[in-house]
């Protein structure tokens, strides 16, 4: 027997997915232990070795291999929780990381801190000046060295800040990425005085033109390589104390995993890891159900993600933003916003009710915990209108407080605005399903798509309790929720569903029509790195895939769009056909006629994504068919649950998921309980098993053609 094993550990959960060779999927969840977050990875999977009636380590012992995510490196980032780094770049280019070019002013801002211009700030910068030195040296635009560089300048830069405390240390140098020799020499030098002190080089974490963005890209990588490194590690020596057989894999942005002795060296490359597990078991669900275009989203204990699944592949982008801040490396496209079970409902100076981005996380929860927390989340208003059982989550084994739950809404929501407990609290609940509505908007219809042509995927914790609402807000008419064994556990199904991928690309900037040799000199290098890469991650493939493409931008021009390129040979037939795709894809994000083709075409970044297919992956196994449609052997009572302040607490029949069968049909208002989840199906909807165990959720046809 082989094993593979996803573990997505989340804010609040720790989520688990096992799946063997025979078929066999079982699913685990715990609650996550920060700050020490190996103690929930061991906890959840003893609970899994508990479900196959076996010790750990002979689990362990049978494991093809873990997949693992974490949101870790991303929250260290978010909430500036880093240790101080240095930084080595150009003399004459220390301010690029602070003056931030224009792009400080509107990254990652919304459109009303857009229009707000008096209101603008640049963000705080990643480091103090006194930890931004520099060197002397310089390689041109084509990679020639034009000034040698001074390696006693640049051993009394790298002792300054060591002495001042620092043991991570980012080196960008200009123009590094068409010729690294002196950023590899600095590391060297680096060695040479404290050979345990961490160093990331540009030129390997982001060889992409554009200063402030490489800069930036590097130095957050250097903030996280340190602590995820020690992290990994840790967690592995413990995992082979226990019998480990596989290896130990990280999930990165990209949507495909990394051994974890590699994934410090490109720390910034984790930090969506989670995010994307949702995604990646998206596709693997959507090859099953035989649906091609998927909204994914993922409601989890602090933030709600969406990503794109279309024509059967996730949406891809080739940067991402932190804190006002760019980060270059290839990545799965998800948009998030704290808006999970645990956002905290607050109001604004006007007296408006707003959820989020603050969250009351694990530690120490929602006010219905118990732990301590005393405001109110999206969690307590569930539990305050009948969504959530009073007898708690986790088939009972994480009770909840009603009274904690009507206590904190009261105080801090509803006598200030003058509303009943009930009405706040349905209040906070249509809120949450508006402003995750609004994020599906600029996902879906942004990208140059229309939901109507979509199916949405809800899983998380939280998602299934809203996902029928905020589908309704996009007009989506069809959303599964993805139950069976796996339940809230999906994104860590997603995990366990992942390959190995690695990307390698270099800038390399020229006109359109170009040599085509000069595109195959770039290429065959780039995927010379990527299967060395692939040969160092320990695992056995079933099959390599290499994919080409280039980022390519009208003159004039900074949107860069990415454009696939056929392998093997190519001529100038293939340099056209890029160059067409290219356009057809700007034309869909930013409208017919956008472009200006008269201006000229140019290639910016070659890129080659290379997937290392892991030996098999799980699939959803099937479920026991109904002998008919009628639910009514599943139904454990009724209970007054209010969705809408307008019709208030209607009574709504309540069904046992363990008891539901493939073929049942759910007529709304009703709740499904799960143990790790609560599915609502709202009335004017009908909830159906199908034949994986997953509830589809669609609306009446009344209800559609109005």
């Amino acid at each position: 027997m082989a094993y593979v094993i996803g573990v997505d550990v989340g804010g609040t959960f720790t989520d688990a997915v096992l799946d063997d060779d025979a078929g066999t999927v079982l699913a685990a969840k715990s609650p996550s232990t920060p700050p020490d977050y190996s103690r929930g990875v061991l906890d959840v999977l003893e609970l899994l070795a508990e479900q196959l009636g076996k010790p750990l380590p002979d689990m362990l012992a049978e494991t093809h291999h873990i997949a693992h995510g974490t949101t870790s490196s991303l929250n260290a980032l978010v909430m500036g929780n880093v240790p101080p780094v240095g930084f080595l770049t150009t003399k004459g280019h220390r301010d690029s990381i602070f003056i931030m070019n224009v792009e400080g002013r509107y990254l990652g801002r919304s459109p009303h801190e857009l229009q707000n211009v008096l209101g603008q700030a640049k963000d705080h910068g990643l480091l103090p000046k006194r930890h931004a030195l520099e060197v002397t040296e310089r390689i041109d635009r084509d990679g020639n060295v034009v000034v040698g560089l001074d390696e006693d300048e640049a051993r009394a830069a790298i002792r300054a800040l060591l002495d001042d405390g620092v043991r991570a240390i980012a080196v960008s140098l200009l123009w590094s990425f068409r010729n690294p020799v002196h950023e590899r020499r600095l590391r060297e030098l680096v060695a040479e005085q404290d050979p345990d002190v961490f160093v990331a080089l540009s030129s390997e974490v982001s060889p992409r033109i554009r200063e402030f963005a490489r800069n930036a890209t590097t130095i957050m990588s250097t903030q996280i390589g340190p602590g995820l490194r020690d992290y990994l590690n840790t967690l592995e020596e413990t995992l082979r104390q226990d019998k480990l057989a596989g290896p130990l894999l990280v999930m990165q942005s990209n949507g495909g995993a990394v051994a974890a002795k590699e994934a410090p060296a490109s720390a910034i490359s984790t930090v969506g890891s989670v995010l994307t597990g949702g995604v990646v078991g998206s596709v693997a669900l959507g090859r099953q159900l035989g649906h091609r275009n998927i909204i994914s989203t993922d409601v989890g204990g602090t933030t709600f993600l969406a990503g794109l699944v279309v024509d059967g592949e996730p949406v891809r982008d080739t940067t991402t933003v932190i804190n006002h801040h760019p980060i270059n490396v290839p990545t799965l496209r998800v948009d998030a916003i704290g808006s999970g079970g645990g956002a905290i409902a607050w109001l604004d100076a006007g007296g408006n009710l707003r959820i989020g981005p603050r969250s009351a996380q694990a530690v120490p929860g929602p006010a219905c915990y118990g732990n301590g927390g005393t405001e109110p989340t999206n969690t307590d208003a569930n539990l305050v209108l009948g969504i959530l059982p009073e007898r708690g989550l986790l088939g009972g084994r994480k009770p909840l407080s009603v009274e904690l739950a009507r206590q904190a809404i009261d105080t801090q929501i509803a006598k200030p605005l003058g509303l009943t407990v009930e009405e706040a609290a349905a209040a906070i609940y249509t809120v949450q399903n508006a402003q995750t509505g609004d994020l599906l908007r600029k996902t879906v219809v942004e990208a140059g798509h229309d939901p109507r042509d979509f199916v949405l995927y809800a899983f998380g914790g939280a998602g299934p309790a809203h996902c029928a609402g905020y589908a309704a807000e996009v007009g989506v008419d069809e959303v599964v929720v993805p139950l069976g064994p796996v339940a809230s556990a999906f994104s860590a199904f997603g995990l366990a569903s992942s390959d190995i991928a690695l990307a390698a690309e270099l800038s390399d900037p020229t006109l359109v029509p170009f040599d085509p040799a000069r595109a195959e000199r770039n290429f065959h290098e780039l995927e010379r790195r990527v299967r060395e890469g692939l040969d160092r991650q320990g695992v056995r493939f079933e099959t390599v895939e290499l994919h080409r493409e280039v980022d390519m931008r009208y003159s004039m021009q900074l949107a860069e769009v990415t454009a696939p390129v056929v392998s093997g040979p190519l001529d100038q037939a293939a340099i056209d056909e890029a160059a067409a795709a290219f356009e057809e894809r700007y034309a869909a994000l930013y409208g017919k006629d956008a472009g200006f083709r008269e201006a000229g075409i140019q290639a910016i970044t070659f890129r080659v994504r290379g997937i290392g297919v892991l030996p098999f992956s799980p699939e959803l196994p099937g479920v026991a068919a109904a002998g008919s449609a009628d639910p009514a052997e599943a139904r454990s009572g009724s209970r007054p649950v209010c969705l809408d302040a307008t019709n208030g607490y209607v009574d709504t029949s309540v069904y046992d998921y363990r008891k539901l069968r493939a073929g049942h049909v759910l007529d709304g208002p009703a709740i499904i309980e799960v143990p790790t989840t609560t599915v609502v199906v709202p009335g004017g909807t009908t909830g159906t098993v199908d034949a994986l165990g997953n509830v589809t959720i669609r609306r009446t046809a009344a209800r559609s053609a109005s």
